[in-house]
Parts: structure tokens; sequence; C-alpha cells
């Protein structure tokens, strides 16, 4: 079972998950569906397989964003 993000652990504390659905990845990063399968293709993003389910790699995905080219700037 996978865990939304802004959940807790029963004792009351933090916590952040290993793995997230594909649905909270694209919440979390603003990156769309399609665009997330390519990176999964690409080998940018790690995904586990469970069943039927594809989970993502959360130290992946955090990896991806801070290793992504940055803007401009404000406009």
């Amino acid at each position: 079972m996978t865990h939304d993000i802004d959940q807790s652990s029963k004792d009351g504390s933090d916590f952040e998950p290993l793995t997230v659905r594909i649905k909270t990845a694209t919440r979390l990063t603003g990156i769309g569906r399609s665009k997330l399968y390519e990176l999964f293709a690409e080998g940018a993003i790690e995904t586990v397989k469970v069943g039927a389910s594809t989970l993502v790699v959360m130290q992946s995905l955090r990896a991806f964003i801070k290793g992504a080219p940055r803007g401009p700037g404000p406009i």
C-alpha cells in the first residue's frame, strides 16, 4: 500500500513515503502524466512495478527535480 505525501504515521510524526502513485507524482511536480511516462522510459525517473501498479520512487523524483534546468526567474 502507498500513502499520499501529506499523510502522517500513527504516532503523529510526519514521514515521507518511499514511493507514490503516478497521480500523486503529477500533483507534486506539476509534470503531466504523459511527460512522466516519457521520463520513466528514458530512465530519468525510477519506478517500481507492484502487480498492476506503477509506483514512482520519491528519491528518484526529488533527484530529477533538483537536477532539472532552471528557468530565467520571475518575468
